[in-house]
């Protein structure tokens, strides 16, 4: 069988989401857990498109070991320089140059005919190749573009010396059965084709972007373009977790494999999930809370029976044990220590004891500690130590509220050394302690989104609050966890103050907090 090779883009086209505002720690850790996922390349983000993402890529680039490590560039010199900078001490480096091929993209973009943009393209593949011998090129908007164009942009990329030719879909416009056709033609037009890994990229705004990409695969394309979670602009790109498993799952149709270690799909969605705050749908294929549930009596007769009844995946085969529940108040620092290590992840000393610390809070609160648990509070401590998130923090709240009563919060926040409180009363609760919060820091933000789910089943289930709020047009997301939903929702309010502080400050002209 042929392998089809994996080419994870959730840290560029994935982060594209509105409000996603993922940090270089951030990134990172995502990024170690996609390479424990075993993929082939890792798209790591568009370095010239800010200093921040810059020095996110050339970390993961450091530090990543395994797989291919990916820098976006237009076809454009200076991108192209940025993104080798970054990349340049990758193990496996490879730079990524983009380029419209479709009439709507060169002549309303650029300005352009076709044959100057070929020759744009072309000029930016060279000095590209000279840099880095692995370069992808991409035909932005292929699935608009005319065939025969397309087929001479290929064969001379190709010639100039590509590696991998990316076919994409970069609109979601595109059916399975003609976008098979265009990689089909492709693969019978293009001279030395096959010199090449022919890759695909495809957008998800009718639905299709899996079963695209895999009618791409059934006619030629040996590399495939997605996300975790389907995460990406607009309504997003190609699952990896639903290519992976069809292939796997339907290996006797499509006579491929993929080196993706399934096991880890699970672990890798959730924490992609919840770092960028992007809750996955319940119904969602392979991830969803839902995807191995069954309520139907009839369901459930046949999976006592044998799963198989019901089941076209084993739910093992994607990371998911039926033994959640394994902590408890008593389990002490050992236990504790192996079960972070079993989950993967490799904690500083001083990490661990907040760690534990908080552990021994939610263990107090709960007869039983699940994964899901764990999961988060190790997050949560990973990252509270981030330079930009130190301008303010919870030291306390309080809540009245009532019958017929309006809610009245009054918050404690602490700010170099200094406690801070305001008083503030709200159409609710939690509307009462945003409201204080911003009397303290002195500056009013519109709340664009707020979602609080709970970790577990459990009526004392740890609450992960998800916020975004918005001021002088730059937008943050701030994410908190407790037992007590309120004090969740106030350490996720503060902590999106406490980002959007830190992109204000890079911005000259915006007015910075100046708390009362």
């Amino acid at each position: 069988m042929e392998k089809i090779f994996v080419f994870d883009t959730t840290l560029r086209d994935g982060e594209q989401v509105p409000g996603a505002c993922l940090n270089p720690r951030e990134k990172l850790e995502i990024a170690l857990q996609l390479a424990r996922l075993k993929v082939d390349a890792i798209e790591a983000g568009f370095p010239v498109s800010s200093p921040g993402d810059f020095e996110a890529v050339k970390a993961i680039a450091e530090k990543v070991k395994g797989p291919t490590i990916v820098a976006l560039a237009r076809a454009v010199r200076k991108d192209i320089e940025t993104a080798w900078d970054a990349i340049k001490k990758a193990e496996k480096p490879r730079i990524h140059v983009f380029l419209g091929t479709s009439d709507i993209h060169i002549r309303k973009k650029f300005g352009l005919d076709r044959d100057k943009a070929l020759e744009r393209g072309l000029e930016a593949l060279k000095f590209a190749k000279s840099l880095c011998p692995d370069v992808e090129y991409s035909t932005e908007d292929a699935s608009r573009s005319d065939p025969d164009y397309l087929v001479q942009v290929v064969g001379q990329v190709v010639a100039a010396g590509a590696t991998v030719v990316n076919i994409p879909d970069t609109v979601g416009y595109a059916v399975p059965r003609q976008f098979g056709r265009l990689i089909s033609y492709l693969k019978a037009k293009v001279p030395d084709i096959d010199k090449i890994v022919l890759s695909v990229h495809c957008h998800n705004d009718l639905g299709l972007a899996t079963a695209n990409t895999l009618s791409a695969v059934e006619n030629g394309a040996r590399q495939v373009e997605c996300t975790m979670n389907g995460l990406g602009e607009r309504a997003g790109n190609a699952s990896l977790e639903e290519i992976v498993m069809a292939i796997k799952t339907r290996e006797d149709y499509f006579k491929f494999f993929t080196a993706v270690n399934t096991r880890e799909i699970m672990k890798t969605s959730k924490l992609v999930s919840r770092m960028m705050g992007m809750p996955v749908q319940a119904n969602k294929a392979i991830v969803g809370s839902n995807a191995f549930a069954h309520s139907s009596g009839i369901h459930q007769d046949g999976i006592l029976k044998d799963r198989a009844t019901y089941e076209a995946i084993r739910p093992e085969d994607v990371g998911i044990t039926e033994h959640a529940m394994v902590l408890t108040a008593r389990s002490g620092r050992h236990a504790l220590k192996h079960k972070i290590s079993e989950m993967g992840y490799d904690l500083q000393e001083q990490e661990f004891e907040a760690v534990y610390n908080e552990f021994l809070s939610v263990a107090d609160k709960k007869r039983r500690v699940y994964d899901e648990d764990v999961a988060v509070i190790v997050q949560d401590a990973i990252f509270a130590h981030l330079d930009h998130s130190k301008l303010y923090t919870l030291e306390s709240y309080k809540v009245a509220t009532g019958n017929g009563e309006v809610p009245e919060a009054r918050v404690k926040l602490r700010r170099e050394g200094v406690v801070l409180e305001a008083s503030a009363q709200g159409a609710g609760p939690i509307d009462a302690i945003f409201k204080a919060i911003d009397g303290i820091v002195g500056a009013d933000h519109k709340l664009e989104d707020f979602q609080v789910k709970a970790v577990t089943e459990t009526k004392e289930a740890m609450g992960i609050a998800t916020v975004r709020v918005s001021r002088e047009g730059f937008r943050a997301l701030g994410r908190g966890s407790s037992t007590d939903i309120l004090k969740a929702s106030a350490k996720a309010y503060v902590q999106a103050i406490n980002r959007l502080y830190w992109l204000l400050r890079r911005n000259p002209e915006a007015d910075i907090y100046n708390p009362k």
